[in-house]
């Protein structure tokens, strides 16, 4: 049998070239010892801990190197990786758990903190490095190897199946967008229960045979030390636009001492033109991209100075590996420079939602599209720019907020009538949302409001203003009409109430 997957083949054709350094325990694994690793933990899952093919085992730890060993290993085995969102609430993390149904919980202190039980990572790494037995099969591209969840229009979340030949295709996709090579290191500070922190940030890296180096977290001071230290000689480095700009906000902020980056890596919420352009003026490249949980990488920017500037707030050009499409509201390919619907089609994509079928088949065209909900344009050179959000989604901090998921959490609030939340734009944090209630008391606190919030939804969904009004406006249909509520507060001053965090 040959190598199982990347990791095995640079394991024989390396063995002692570095594949992974955890930057807070200062431990490193050549590819020898990681593909060791990963064979180990497979065989502790499906022998020590008695696990079957299919079964799932989800996660809920900060960064650590082991975490990718455990995912890896969970495709050697046959099982599936759901890693969570630690930020969430214990109820949000309990309804999470619910859904996937895993066999087996593995996590750190973020355990502790909603009152979970598992396996401690502590204790999986010391029952890998003490293990003598190995397991690994041929890995079949179609089956699934990790459910990621990301939030629903409808307030369910959403688990987002992906195979081993989707996640292959977006280290394909970014590899060759970004210029990832044999000599690349990649630091990964964004969280690993993301698409950019488990699977952009590590399967291009082990397709070329270089290094990742895992940070626990995102520290603006620290991170920007780290890119600019010679002796890590990052080379790789993927953000959401908020980070890069705390990033630029440092004191004593040096472009100069970031000259070894490839560039600077930018998705997950639009990227403004200005704040390219003043990274550009600061010698330091910025590729802003486009992709999501269920399609991997798919547009990236030129790393070329002259073609960002130039082309600068554009998502970039799609990867070898993806069909794009835009879709016009007749239904018909829309014509360069008019916006529509992206539709995507490749490889790259998902194989569905956990337990959701008829939502799975949605959100495909008959003919095999897959309908991402966002409106883009393209220009007479082939760089796409993503014009707005087809759905109430926005993006706060690079994490997705879906209004739904805040409105139902307001339902048992006393005394409501209804509400709705719209995304407005924020210096800080991209957007936030705003809150309309219509209450039979016209002087509820906001403070109140949070209270009732704090313990239903994580911190980055709770609104940052609140506006009281004496009914939502609606469309004919009767739906509310969240357009008008928008131009309301964009249009209209400060809000009525609000608390900044």
């Amino acid at each position: 049998m040959g190598p199982v997957d990347d990791t095995a083949f640079h394991a024989i054709r390396q063995a002692n070239a570095v594949a992974a350094v955890d930057l807070a325990s200062g431990r490193r694994w050549s590819y020898r010892e990681f593909d060791q690793a990963i064979g180990r933990c497979a065989a502790l899952l499906r022998g020590a801990y008695g696990l079957k093919v299919g079964e799932r085992v989800a996660s809920l730890a900060r960064n650590r190197v082991e975490l990718v060993i455990l995912h890896l290993a969970c495709a050697r085995a046959g099982l599936i990786y759901a890693p969570l969102n630690w930020r969430l609430s214990p109820v949000e993390i309990e309804g999470l758990l619910s859904d996937a149904e895993p066999a087996l919980l593995v996590g750190d202190a973020e355990m502790d903190r909603v009152g979970l039980s598992g396996i401690l990572l502590d204790t999986l790494s010391a029952g890998i490095d003490t293990a003598t037995e190995t397991f690994a099969e041929d890995v079949d591209p179609e089956r699934i190897s990790l459910i990621l969840f990301t939030s629903g229009t409808s307030g369910k979340p959403k688990g987002v199946m992906l195979s081993e030949r989707a996640q292959r295709q977006t280290a394909l996709n970014f590899g060759l967008l970004s210029q990832v090579n044999a000599s690349s290191l990649m630091l990964i500070d964004t969280p690993m229960f993301h698409i950019i922190g488990l699977i952009t940030g590590v399967r291009p890296v082990l397709m070329q045979g270089a290094t990742f180096l895992v940070s626990d977290g995102f520290d603006p001071a620290r991170t920007l030390a780290r890119l600019g230290d010679p002796a890590l000689g990052v080379t790789h480095y993927f953000c959401v636009p908020q980070m890069a700009d705390l990033l630029r906000a440092e004191p004593g902020f040096d472009g100069r001492a970031l000259g070894r980056l490839t560039a600077l890596f930018t998705g997950g919420a639009p990227h403004p033109a200005a704040a390219i352009k003043a990274w550009l003026d600061a010698g330091v490249p910025v590729a802003d991209g486009y992709g999501m949980s269920e399609a991997g990488t798919v547009l990236g920017m030129s790393l070329d100075p002259g073609t960002i500037l130039a082309k600068a707030g554009s998502a970039g050009i799609p990867a070898p590996g993806v069909q794009v499409r835009i879709e016009g509201a007749d239904g018909q390919d829309a014509a360069p420079g008019t916006a529509g619907e992206l539709l995507l089609r490749g490889d790259n994509l998902f194989s569905g939602y956990w337990r959701q079928p008829e939502v799975t088949t949605a959100a495909f065209t008959e003919d095999g599209w897959f309908r991402t909900g966002d409106i883009a344009s393209r220009d007479p050179d082939g760089f796409f720019s993503i014009v707005d959000r087809k759905k109430d989604m926005f993006i706060s901090g690079g994490e997705n907020v879906y209004p739904a998921e805040i409105e139902a959490a307001m339902a048992d609030y006393p005394g409501i009538t209804e509400c709705a939340v719209v995304g407005i734009p924020d210096g800080r944090w991209g957007e936030v949302g705003h809150l309309f209630v219509a209450h039979s008391d016209k002087t509820i606190g906001f403070e109140s409001v949070i209270a009732h919030l704090k313990n239903r939804i994580a911190q980055y969904k709770l609104p940052r203003a609140m506006s009281v009004v004496e009914a939502l406006p609606r469309t004919g249909s009767g739906k509310v009409a969240k357009a008008v509520l928008r131009t309301r507060v964009t249009g209209a001053g400060r809000p009525d109430k609000s608390l900044a965090f």
